[in-house]
């Protein structure tokens, strides 16, 4: 099968090359971001592997269906940037990976966090230019501190784990809270109570209609004043503007991102040198409680080699014909498979209703 695989990466090579050695498909590796425009790219080839940033909306799709395309996988978990219903009415075949290591972007998340707490880059960037001193360097311990997880799905429950065995007291917020999760000592509860009792809040939860700018300067409001916030999960559960106020405010002592709403024409480019950063984007680097990856939180030999085994597997299904069962339906269509629980939380999504509103002393002495 002829397969065009758009936002490739030197990396994309290595790992589909190795997972596709035995099956002997041809991939075409096009550096170009998938958009309506570049769909064309795509004309002989029978399927198309796209990643997180490729825009994969109902213009771009008919263009992908009118060049010949049948399949789409997708080479992540999310799939809020996929026209789902339009796919359907097109009869494309979209298929991803939900199943990659969650350890990966947990263990990053924490990373992020200790890193902001004992000032790592600060200290790093200090000794380089021959400075020891440990003034403006303070820390402080996790231990005994409180996190909240909104989403508590694969990657929430694993970042549950580890901040339990620094001896955090872990709260959660997920409309379908699980039994193991509630088994590894995760507290569930509203989500005003737990981002209220919160030092450190962390999202993991999906980018859906009702999710989008989840974080606002509503529940900011609900935040304890000089809590930490990190996210790995979609740039787009923040209202960023609201967040740089509420850093430049104090309101939130700092801020670890892995992922930015308006980041797709930058992160996992080359820009040194060019004027790369959005305007939004600098002001937020350009704090000093604040630290940014370029959406790199997957990004280990473990996931990668999944994600390529995950996107081969789905071409190998749809050559023989055979189901794939991570393929992914329009929610409410007929037949098919509905959009599974996605691994950073509920399908459901997180409405801010005020079923999800209690006082903050509901989690009081539990």
């Amino acid at each position: 099968m002829q397969i065009a695989v758009f936002s490739a990466k030197a990396h994309d090579r290595q790992f589909l090359d190795a997972a596709n050695a035995r099956s002997g498909h041809v991939l075409h590796y096009l550096e170009s971001r998938l958009d309506r425009h570049t769909a064309t790219l795509a004309c002989g080839r029978t399927a198309v592997s796209l990643f997180v940033n490729d825009r994969a909306d109902a213009a771009s799709l008919t263009a992908l269906a009118d060049v010949g395309v049948r399949l789409v996988t997708l080479r992540c978990a999310g799939y809020n940037h996929v026209d789902l219903a339009t796919a359907r009415a097109l009869g494309l075949t979209v298929t991803h990976v939900p199943d990659y290591s969650p350890h990966a972007v947990a263990e990053h998340t924490v990373a992020l966090l200790l890193a902001l707490v004992r000032r790592i880059p600060h200290a790093y960037s200090r000794v380089r230019e021959g400075n020891f001193a440990i003034d403006g360097l303070l820390g402080f311990d996790l231990h005994g501190k409180t996190a909240a997880l909104v989403g508590a799905g694969r990657i929430g429950l694993a970042v549950g784990r580890i901040l339990r065995g620094f001896g955090l007291r872990v709260l959660a917020y997920d409309p379908r809270p699980t039994e193991e999760a509630r088994a590894a000592g995760l507290e569930f509860g509203p989500l005003e109570a737990v981002l209220g009792a919160a030092d450190v809040v962390s999202l993991h939860c999906p980018l859906l209609p009702n999710t989008r700018h989840l974080i606002n300067r509503a529940t900011l409001g609900w935040m304890k004043r000089g809590a930490i916030l990190l996210n790995t999960s979609r740039g787009g559960l923040l209202d960023t503007r609201a967040v740089a106020e509420a850093l430049e405010t104090g309101r939130l002592a700092a801020l670890g991102l892995d992922v930015y709403e308006d980041e797709a024409a930058m992160f996992h480019e080359e820009l040194s040198g060019q004027a790369g950063c959005d305007e939004l984007l600098a002001r937020l680097i350009a704090l000093p409680n604040v630290l940014v990856t370029g959406h790199q939180a997957f990004f280990t030999r473990e996931a990668m080699a999944v994600i390529a085994a995950g996107t081969m597997a789905a071409v190998e299904a749809f050559a023989a014909g055979r189901p794939y069962p991570h393929t992914l339906t329009a929610p409410g269509a007929s037949s098919g498979r509905v959009p599974p629980p996605a691994p950073h939380g509920s399908a459901s999504g997180f409405p801010l209703e005020a079923a999800t509103r209690a006082p903050r002393e509901a989690l009081a002495g539990r």
